[in-house]
């Protein structure tokens, strides 16, 4: 009989704590590490992982697969890039507490904010709840490629309270307040990880309405802050956006006083805006400030550029709000292409796309080429100006416009523009490098399972390990660094004690990663949600092996079919 279920032989690890990497065997029985070093006995299965870097299973604690944890049995993409362990319910966005009359609201909340199309949600979503804690139970009976947590979401919980007056972000009352926090600790009590909120006027619904929870008042969110506390410490997440133009962040100081007076973990978006490139760092500084008083704060940073995709299957492109092309844009892509290729056809579009775009409908980014890059077969998220459209329309004597419209044709009709939105003002990554590398952050912000159709960050722990410490041609990032912030430091973040590390006791989630060869594709558009729905899917080569309890989801890049994965219910 062998001593162990699975051991992973020679493998160079980086264990979880920023410690210096080393080389040993990991063991594994009952979907626990039981040993590690040189491991002597015996197993049912042997992994050969000499050459190869062995992590704990990535711990994403920003995504939103709140829709399709009902109807897949896969976290893809996160799950292609090592994610084992995630948190869902985040930006204040969910489906539960939900009313039946609350649904068509949910969804279109849904949909306008996380960019997940409406009659996905429509044909997938079973309803099988109606509390929070319901929506537990039913998640309870699911079974996943990777473990997941909740957090209570505060659009409906507001709504489930005070109906049309918080979608008319009608003040609430003293009561409202207290049946609000109430449902929120009623959540906590039933195994939710935290709560979350936003604040950004920009989010909203796919009616273009804005949000019934953008101006909730600090008494509204200190009410279900303090609700919390009997429930331990947990996350208190808010979507901010800090405006610094006239003295120090109003939003901060809010955020600073909820952290000082709950003992919750505050955390927030860390991004730099072009319009403000230097804010970033005087949020970060005051966040330091803030722990060094006490108040437990982090902003949540992303490894890369928030990039927005764009292209013919997807939900935006420059030439979206030309007549002519809107026109046409039912038609199947191949049909499209062809008509977009027919030369009248493409000089009326060419001639309509100075015209005013509806800013109901469309961002103004959408026309933003001159910031676009091709995304070409190999994916670069820092790419040289030489490739910015503007530089290469000068070069190639055509104008802006036309160069979008030709390489939006390209690989009949599927290729990307890539619209660095955030973290590249200055056109490389250095100061990612100086978020990814402080005390006061959290790496979160990939938001797997949202924006289908425009942005695909749930590659980033992939990305981490190629770019930041492998790739990058200025100073990188140590592997040890890198695994730590996806691994220990998220885990101990979201109050996960079980996992996140290498050591004897510790829960087997383990990625054994061919780092030589480990390579990202590009991302690509897929058919595959309920009612034939699109998203975005990004792939990877060289993950060996993603192990979760001890069980083989992954193998050579692809799923094995096996399902440990189950809900996670917070421990008070």
């Amino acid at each position: 009989m062998a001593d162990y279920d699975l051991v992973i032989r020679g493998g160079t690890l980086a264990d979880g704590t920023g410690a210096d990497l080393f080389e040993g065997d990991i063991a594994i029985a009952d979907g626990r590490i039981a040993a590690m070093g040189q491991i002597a006995g015996s197993a049912t299965e042997e992994i050969d992982a000499r050459g190869q870097l062995v992590t704990p299973g990535f711990v994403d604690i920003h995504t939103h697969y709140d829709a399709q944890v009902t109807w897949d049995s896969h976290f893809s993409p996160s799950t292609n890039h090592g994610v084992t362990s995630l948190l869902m319910g985040n930006c204040g966005v969910g489906f539960a507490p939900c009313k039946p009359e609350m649904r068509e609201q949910m969804i279109d909340v849904m949909e306008g904010v996380e960019d997940i199309p409406g009659i996905v949600m429509t044909e997938g979503l079973p309803w099988n709840w109606t509390s929070f804690p319901d929506f537990l139970d039913a998640l309870s009976q699911r079974r996943m490629d990777a473990d997941f947590g909740v957090a209570v979401p505060h659009i409906p919980i507001r709504v489930w309270v005070m109906g049309q007056r918080a979608v008319k972000r009608e003040p609430a009352t003293a009561r409202d307040m207290q049946r609000m926090a109430a449902l929120v600790a009623e959540g906590m009590a039933a195994g939710a990880f935290g709560f979350s909120t936003t604040r950004v006027i920009g989010h909203r619904t796919a009616g273009g309405e804005q949000l019934p929870v953008t101006t909730a008042s600090e008494d509204e969110l200190m009410t279900i802050a303090l609700a919390m506390r009997p429930h331990g410490k947990a996350l208190f997440m808010s979507a901010s956006e800090f405006d610094t133009a006239n003295g120090f962040s109003s939003e901060f100081r809010l955020l600073q006083r909820i952290a000082q007076e709950s003992g919750h973990t505050v955390t927030f978006p860390l991004l730099q805006y072009d319009e403000a490139p230097d804010r970033w760092l005087e949020i970060a500084n005051a966040c330091a400030n803030a722990r060094a008083a006490g108040a437990d704060m982090l902003g949540q940073v992303v490894g890369r550029p928030v990039g927005v995709l764009m292209g013919l299957q997807l939900t935006l492109h420059p030439f979206r709000g030309c007549p002519s092309y809107d026109a046409i844009d039912a038609l199947p892509l191949p049909a499209r292409v062809a008509a977009m290729r027919d030369p009248h056809t493409r000089a009326a579009i060419l001639s309509e796309y100075g015209g005013k775009l509806d800013p109901a409908k469309y961002p103004a980014f959408m026309r933003y080429i001159h910031l676009c890059y091709p995304m070409g077969a190999e994916p670069d998220y820092s790419p040289p100006e030489s490739r910015r459209l503007d530089n290469l329309a000068a070069a190639r004597g055509v104008s802006l416009p036309e160069l979008a419209y030709d390489l939006l044709l390209e690989e009949e009709g599927q290729a990307i523009l890539y619209f660095p939105a955030r973290n590249f003002t200055r056109f490389n990554l250095d100061v990612v490098r100086d978020m990814l590398t402080r005390q006061d952050t959290v790496l979160g912000l990939g938001d797997g399972g949202a924006h289908c159709g425009a942005i695909c960050d749930g590659s980033m722990q992939t990305y981490l390990l190629t770019y930041w410490a492998r790739d990058r041609a200025g100073e990188k990032l140590s592997i040890p660094h890198v695994v730590h912030r996806m691994t220990g430091h998220t885990a101990r973040v979201m109050g996960l004690r079980d996992r996140g590390l290498l050591a004897p006791g510790m829960k087997a989630d383990i990625n054994i990663i061919d780092h030589d060869r480990l390579h990202l594709h590009p991302p690509r558009a897929s058919f595959d949600l309920p009612a034939g729905g699109r998203r975005l899917t990004q792939e990877a080569q060289g993950y060996t092996a993603t192990i979760l309890s001890g069980i083989i989801t992954h193998r050579e890049d692809r799923p094995t079919g096996a399902l440990p994965g189950r809900l996670l219910r917070r421990a008070h």
